[in-house]
């Protein structure tokens, strides 16, 4: 267990576009074991990509944060010690580090162009040698330098990798020992001055105080040259130590390949826009890699919150299963009081966007129909599908349901019945109105579910929905005889 009293985790994504569930996912992770362990939670923006990073992505990262409930100690909208949090804004200090790791001997000028890299990579191969730098410009004399410069070349500076084996212990993987031979000396500054994510992303680690860098296991091959440049940054007084690194499992898509931004199942907006509830998603999201226990899939993020421990993180790939993270979302619908649910499903109900007129919206309807449509949804946005006969002047055109529910035997002869015991019965009573349609379709050798499905096509549309006779009784006498009699007309033509 992390000590309760020093734990300082960062989540720190790139401004580029929606944000990704995987990405989701680890900021998850770093907020629950932040807040287990009552510590710090760092938000940290990577936008030094000038050509990939964009302001209005900033802020949706920031919308995106929000209305997943995550709260952060430290970061953009709340500032703390180390602002700024953008790294965009830290250009000042990435530039003294560099120079510093220069002055004492950790980095290096490289006047490699790409072709010599190339030509000497491709030599290593068929050598059958490791492919990585070779250490060309490990040791320039001054000599050499200056004739590279007057030849114009321009450098990138490099970090010199010591010579040794790097080991460490994963906090989800236990140890790993990686070969020196496997990890040389890698670019910290492009030739134009600009840091690269291999700088600045440990700099800022470093004079952040983290603790504990838990991240996706596609930067566990990044680790080895991170903690060499922390053990130089420590030399240099710049930082205080090594933090504990603990690599999250790939989260796996369609064709047991890695779930890619691209994938359409990988963007949060989708999630958003189809009416996932924060809480279900998030719940989901969270046994991509972890349990909260053996026999149990569905809880309360707090509850999470309370059990999160990285013991229990699964080294193994997880995938991705839509269909369960959807039973789950629909778990936390259930969970809703009547109330909160009615008002989630509003912004459906009331979009522009929706079937219905503005004026045509019954609000008294809506909340006698909620407790019954609140069983049946797994997302919010299928709401409008359930509710839409309630609002509009006839039920929606399916023929599917039509020709399901009225191609067989002799359905306006049922209807017709059908119609004369609605009418005599009473419309106070959902169980009146059942009585009335089992008493038709045993004067036409029916059961209840065959009887009752013309009913439900006439009067909603569809075959499947929300239980009839309440849907009737809410609907009302007038509406729903009035749409029997113009499904009698259309079986008459």
């Amino acid at each position: 267990m992390a000590n309760a009293t020093n734990v300082r985790v960062r989540f720190c994504p790139s401004p580029t576009g929606n944000p990704h569930v995987g990405l989701v996912r680890t900021a998850l992770f770093n907020w629950a074991f932040a807040r287990h362990n009552e510590g710090t939670l760092v938000f940290r923006i990577e936008d030094t990509d000038a050509a990939r990073d964009s302001e209005e992505s900033y802020e949706q990262l920031l919308d995106s944060m929000r209305w997943l409930g995550f709260d952060w100690d430290e970061g953009p909208e709340v500032g703390g010690p180390h602002a700024p949090y953008r790294q965009s804004q830290r250009m000042d200090i990435y530039q003294d580090v560099a120079q510093k790791l220069r002055d004492g001997g950790y980095a290096y000028p490289c006047y490699c162009t790409t072709e010599e890299l190339d030509t000497r990579r491709e030599a290593a191969r068929a050598a059958g040698k490791p492919s990585g730098y070779d250490g060309h410009c490990r040791d320039l004399t001054a000599a050499q330098i200056e004739a590279y410069e007057a030849e114009g070349r321009k450098h990138i500076v490099r970090f010199r990798m010591p010579d040794e084996a790097t080991t460490f212990t994963d906090l989800v993987r236990g140890d790993i020992t990686v070969q020196a031979e496997n990890v040389t000396d890698y670019g910290i500054v492009r030739a134009n001055g600009a840091p690269l994510y291999t700088l600045v992303n440990p700099v800022d680690d470093a004079l952040m105080e983290i603790t504990h860098v838990l991240r996706g296991e596609d930067l566990l091959s990044s680790t080895p040259r991170q903690i060499a440049l922390y053990k130089a940054l420590i030399e240099l007084g710049i930082a205080k130590g090594i933090p504990e690194f603990g690599h999250l499992p790939y989260v796996m898509g369609e064709g047991n390949k890695k779930l890619s931004k691209r994938d359409p199942q990988a963007s949060l907006n989708l999630y958003r826009e189809r009416g996932f509830l924060p809480e279900g998603l998030l719940n989901y999201l969270s046994l991509l890699g972890w349990s909260f226990s053996a026999d149990q899939d569905v809880f309360s993020i707090p509850d999470m919150v309370a059990k999160f421990d990285l013991a229990d993180v699964n080294a193994n790939p997880a995938r991705f299963d839509l269909k369960k993270a959807e039973a789950i979302n629909a778990d936390h619908i259930r969970m809703l009081d009547v109330k909160t649910f009615a008002e989630a499903c509003e912004p459906w109900l009331k979009a522009p966007h929706a079937n219905w007129a503005p004026e045509a919206f019954d609000q008294a309807a809506w909340e006698a129909i909620a407790p019954h449509a609140q069983t049946r949804i797994k997302v919010l946005s299928e709401i409008t599908e359930n509710v839409d006969f309630l609002f509009l002047d006839a039920p929606v055109e399916d023929e599917a349901s039509w020709t399901k529910a009225m191609g067989k035997g002799d359905p306006a002869a049922l209807l017709t019945t059908a119609r004369a015991k609605l009418e005599a019965a009473d419309w106070t009573s959902p169980e009146s109105l059942k009585e009335a349609v089992l008493a038709a379709g045993e004067e036409h050798g029916l059961k209840l579910g065959k009887a009752q499905a013309p009913v439900r096509v006439a009067v909603t549309g569809r075959t499947v929905g929300l239980p009839l006779f309440e849907s009737l009784e809410i609907l009302g006498k007038e509406k729903s005889l009035s749409r029997i009699d113009a499904a009698l007309t259309k079986l008459a033509a």
